[in-house]
């Protein structure tokens, strides 16, 4: 058994390649070998959001705070809010974060394929993610 402590592990501010705005990454665990799962809190302040990204074996996130939006490729943005758990499927190409007002925190799940848990793509524009605000 292993107890990671509340408050053991540095927070790390989301590296700007990835992100638009102030994000920061809360890790909670990463299990070692032979498991593939890990996990990290990450919190958008508003306006903040991931650049467009798959993962390898899918990704789950569990809103726990604030008001944000996700959208895969091709589909609507849609709301996401505390309580709300999202599944992207291996591949999908999406992107996350808060709402242009308000700030969120979720805790993202995903797994390692070869080592990898995502692949990173172009950043999500400031047009593509304006189009949230419509019909809002």
């Amino acid at each position: 058994m292993e107890i990671k402590r509340a408050g053991s592990q540095a927070s790390v501010k989301g590296p700007s390649e990835w992100f638009t705005g102030t994000v920061r990454i809360d890790p909670l665990f990463q299990a070692p070998d032979p498991a593939l799962v890990q996990g990290a809190s990450v919190t958008f302040e508003p306006g903040a959001r991931t650049a467009w990204h798959t993962h390898p074996l899918g990704q789950t996130l569990i809103v726990t705070a604030g008001c944000g939006w996700a959208q895969r490729e091709g589909g609507p943005i849609e709301e996401i809010r505390p309580g709300d758990v999202v599944w992207f499927s291996p591949g999908e190409k999406h992107w996350h974060g808060a709402t242009p007002s308000t700030a969120l925190t979720h805790i993202a799940i995903q797994e390692k394929l070869n080592g990898k848990v995502v692949d990173w793509m172009e950043q999500v524009s400031d047009p593509e993610y304006r189009l949230g605000l419509i019909g809002k």
